[in-house]
């Protein structure tokens, strides 16, 4: 075999054009992807500041008087010392009164006008934050699972820590700082060329380096902001994951890995904040220089203009303070700057979580069903999870009101998508998923979680009492009500047992109570929920044999005269229903009573024998 010849893209020549033009297209697709993230990012800022206009026109009013009463200041001093000293000097006092007494009420006036702007500006960033608070916590509980099962929760927890923490450092002390200190660098402009045209035009020619130097900065910064943003939500995300799964880590031994790991994060997130403060410590002093030449060229330029008589003495004063006072609000504006590059990149990453829509969305005119039967049909049901390969091929299944089913198979055969689909979690490719007879996607949110309601292996309890976790579908059920759900699956005893009855505090994720009470008590929500539909999706998977035990007779209880589909892996749970479906490969391949597959030559036959077999 010859040797391979050399890529054409080495040589110069029409055949690198594909590859320049992929590059462009490239470089094309990331400036229109960024310009789009910054348009959804400014609508965003503006739908939060729209209802507050009033506010912001008040804060406005607010801030040009207190600028104008700092700006007078140096104009009063000029005054004083071109008109109202020789006028003393005369035997005129009056001159000097009325300029004094001008000082005295510009100082007062733009103080307590500079007060109110701040405390103004402070109540309408809180009111922004509390309101963009609200906004990402009922976004994200309104997302649908499929956005929870990819969006990592620590993902979520650095929206609403770092970012929104990086949005209130931002409008509680940048954006007032900003708002005045541009206002305030407008109108001593204009005051200086008002007064001394020519000392205007020495500050105009060291603006020019000074807008070069903030360019610089802008470019640099916004890259480093955003590599910030991004691997304190990568160690934010580390940590949570970590403290998630401590018992994982703890059990495998993998502290030294996890820690190694999280040192790495941490190292890129230092290195992160380093390249920050490279760039803030040439801008600063960069600003700070320009402005010192500036007034030392200003006084240059003015003390000959004085030494001619060309210009007043006051004047030149009052020219050296507005240039000196103009240089001072550029360098809060490079402060301003860091927190307004990492309030943007945290904007960013909110609007975009924000922008993230459901995958399951409410209907537009809800069919009303008051009152499910649970009678379940799915009717050519193919399914896939985003673009991969279909979980469901083709699902074709009836099963009538009060029937329990049970469905059993090997991993990843489409037990838990099949009760996805039927509690509304995702919607099927194709096909429909009906309720007594009625489409779930024609079905309000109210309406299908009313009547169809699942229990996880999980068995979730909330921080707080027992009576309110018993409690969480119907949080207007009566202490009786509550009671009687807890007695029907055989919680009350235990219960009643603990320190404070029904008051208990169950703790962080029900650590008061064993897997088998905690399961007990996830049965008490659902019989207290009454759905029609009751979905148990590995229920007692997580218990061992006494546990299972403590919850079969609240199961029976649970599943008397409802709907319910049951997907286990122990068959005693499997052995209660009325029907079992074997699944596999997303299919149906055996239909039938628990006794008789057992009886049978199929694959349910092979795994109760194999069941059998365990318990001996």
């Amino acid at each position: 075999m010859s040797a391979p010849t050399p890529a054409p893209a080495a040589t110069p020549g029409p055949d690198r054009r594909p590859t320049d033009a992929t590059a462009d297209d490239a470089t094309r697709l990331d400036r229109d992807t960024s310009k789009a993230v910054r348009s959804r990012s400014l609508r965003l800022l503006g739908e939060l500041l729209r209802p507050r206009t009033r506010a912001l026109a008040w804060a406005g009013v607010l801030v040009v008087l207190g600028t104008l009463g700092q700006v007078a200041g140096p104009w009063l001093v000029s005054l004083a010392i071109d008109d109202a000293v020789p006028a003393l000097m005369d035997g005129d006092a009056s001159t000097l009164v009325i300029v004094g007494s001008a000082y005295l009420v510009a100082a007062v006036v733009g103080g307590i006008c500079a007060g109110a702007y701040v405390r103004a500006a402070a109540r309408i960033a809180q009111s922004v934050l509390l309101d963009l608070r609200r906004r990402v916590f009922r976004h994200t509980q309104l997302l649908s699972l499929e956005f929870h099962e990819s969006y990592t929760s620590g993902r979520i927890i650095s929206r609403q820590t770092s970012d929104l923490e990086a949005l209130r450092e931002l409008l509680d002390g940048g954006l007032t700082g900003v708002v005045s200190s541009l206002m305030l660098m407008v109108f001593t402009g204009l005051a200086l060329f008002l007064r001394d045209w020519v000392s205007g035009l020495v500050l105009v020619a060291a603006l020019i380096p000074a807008w070069l130097l903030t360019r610089w900065f802008q470019k640099h910064s916004q890259l480093h902001y955003r590599e910030q943003r991004t691997t304190s939500a990568r160690l934010i995300v580390k940590f949570v994951e970590t403290m998630t799964g401590m018992r994982a880590v703890q059990a495998f031994r993998r502290e030294a890995t996890t820690e190694a790991e999280y040192a790495r994060l941490g190292e890129e997130y230092r290195d992160a904040n380093l390249r920050i403060f490279g760039v803030n410590g040439r801008y600063q002093p960069g600003l700070v220089l320009i402005g010192n030449v500036a007034v030392a060229a200003a006084l240059a330029v003015g003390g000959w203009r004085v030494y001619q008589g060309a210009l007043d003495v006051g004047v030149l004063v009052a020219a050296l303070l507005y240039v000196k006072r103009f240089f001072q609000p550029i360098q809060q504006l490079g402060m301003f700057y860091n927190s307004f590059q990492s309030a943007t990149a945290a904007l960013e990453k909110v609007s975009g979580l924000l922008a993230e829509e459901p995958t399951v969305v409410e209907p537009r005119r809800p069919v009303a069903l008051p009152r499910a039967r649970g009678a379940l049909r799915l009717a050519d049901v193919k399914f896939r999870y985003g673009a991969g390969p279909l979980v469901l091929p083709d699902l074709d299944l009836t099963i009538p009101a009060g029937q329990t089913i049970a469905l059993v198979g090997t991993t990843g055969a489409g037990k838990s998508t099949l009760a996805k689909l039927v509690t509304r979690f995702y919607d099927a490719s194709s096909g429909r998923v009906l309720l007594d007879g009625v489409d779930v996607r024609d079905l309000s949110t109210t309406d299908l979680r009313r009547a169809v309601v699942m229990v996880t292996q999980e068995a979730y309890l909330f921080s707080g009492s027992v009576r309110e976790n018993i409690a969480l579908g119907r949080p207007d059920a009566t202490q009786a009500e509550i009671e009687a759900a807890a007695r029907a699956v055989g919680a009350h005893d235990f219960v009643m047992a603990m320190p404070d009855g029904y008051d208990t505090d169950v703790n962080k994720r029900g650590g008061r109570v064993s897997s088998g009470q905690r399961q007990l008590l996830s049965f008490a929500r659902a019989f207290l929920a009454d759905p029609a539909v009751l979905v148990l999706d590995e229920a007692t998977s997580s218990l061992d044999i006494p546990g299972e035990r403590l919850v079969q007779h609240g199961l029976q209880t649970l599943l008397a005269d409802r709907t319910a589909i049951i997907i286990a892996h122990r068959l005693s749970t499997v052995a209660i229903a009325d029907r079992v479906l074997v699944m596999e490969h997303g299919r149906v391949v055996e239909d039938g009573p628990p006794a008789e597959l057992a009886a049978g030559d199929g694959r349910y036959a092979a795994l109760n024998a194999a069941w059998q077999s365990s318990l001996v």
